[in-house]
């Protein structure tokens, strides 16, 4: 999904190009080993999802975004990219973005040090712009840290509650974009009241955002994640639709017997197919809508009527491609 057509804001294609600038000049550091690794995922694109949730939230469409709007939204990508320079040592993940993920090229230790010194420039970045702007990102590394916690500690076990899932969604995904729109709010000095309803949708957003990515990971053909059907299940990754899945009278006993373990190809079509023959992907976008509904009443405190339908339209478009179920 390229999110930037989905949220027509005008201006904000203008003001993502500036972006793209920005964050290369502030990770680059005079070292040409050190800006190769640093820079390796930047290249290699993505959808800036986080700056793009920032940089709206602080415009709004209605002017153009000031440098501290552009430095907010960089603070928050560069974490979100420590966070994946980490998360594949730990995933072993070979491929990220399409390309060879730092830690299979350069090796774990080159991948962990410059997974710390994205994390650095994030957090010199919001010292930058100020006390509040550290203490935001301070409580947005914590809360990346409970989620990955809670997600390690639960891999391959079936005694893993819907509780557990979303501590993990909502720490790993929902904390940073409701960072990334409470920071557009802040760079541009919104009312409190304003702060904590962009804030909040921006919780929703990630929740929702997340249920959907884990929907298309049983659903999804022709590799249209970059990797194969199901492949949470294989990495001992039970999402939402598999804890339902479990839950079932007819298939849960079965799925259970497979799950528990690392699996191969052949187990992990076998249990990827269990899943969607449940009615764990219809409860998961009803969920997922009830996120949906939370995200619309937040947005009823945002004063720019402008904002408003732009970002009620980018949430909702997030469930418009899902399969029925």
């Amino acid at each position: 999904m390229d999110p930037s057509p989905l949220l027509a804001l005008p201006g904000l294609d203008r003001d993502m190009a500036l972006l793209e600038d920005l964050l290369t000049e502030s990770v680059v550091l005079g070292d040409p080993y050190l800006d190769t690794v640093t820079t390796h995922l930047l290249r290699a694109g993505g959808k800036r999802l986080r700056p793009l949730l920032a940089v709206a939230s602080a415009t709004g469409g209605e002017r153009r975004a000031t440098r501290e709007d552009l430095l907010g939204g960089a603070a928050l990508e560069l974490m979100h990219l420590a966070s994946l320079y980490h998360d594949d040592v730990m995933d072993e993940a070979v491929i990220r973005r399409n390309v060879e993920s730092v830690n299979a090229r350069y090796g774990n230790l080159i991948a962990i040090v410059a997974g710390d010194y994205l994390m650095a420039r994030s957090a010199g970045i919001a010292a930058d712009l100020g006390a509040a702007t550290a203490s935001l990102m301070a409580s947005t590394l914590a809360w990346l840290t409970r989620g990955q916690t809670s997600e390690v500690r639960t891999a391959f076990s079936l005694e893993r509650s819907p509780a557990d899932y979303f501590e993990a969604i909502e720490g790993k995904t929902a904390a940073l974009m409701a960072s990334s729109c409470r920071m557009g709010a802040m760079t541009a000095e919104r009312a409190d009241a304003e702060r904590d309803a962009l804030t909040e949708f921006g919780r929703c957003f990630g929740m929702v955002y997340q249920l959907r990515d884990d929907v298309l990971d049983l659903t999804a053909v022709d590799n249209q994640l970059g990797k194969p059907a199901g492949q949470d299940l294989a990495e001992g990754i039970y999402n939402l639709p598999t804890l339902f899945a479990l839950e079932d009278a007819a298939r849960g006993d079965e799925l259970r017997a497979l799950l528990g373990r690392a699996l191969g190809d052949d187990e992990r079509e076998r249990a990827r197919k269990l899943v969607v023959a449940t009615d764990g992907i219809a409860r998961t976008i009803d969920t997922a809508r009830d996120f949906l509904d939370q995200a619309d009443r937040a947005l009823a405190a945002v004063g720019s009527a402008t904002l408003r339908d732009a970002f009620g339209a980018f949430i909702a478009s997030l469930l418009e491609d899902l399969p029925a179920y």
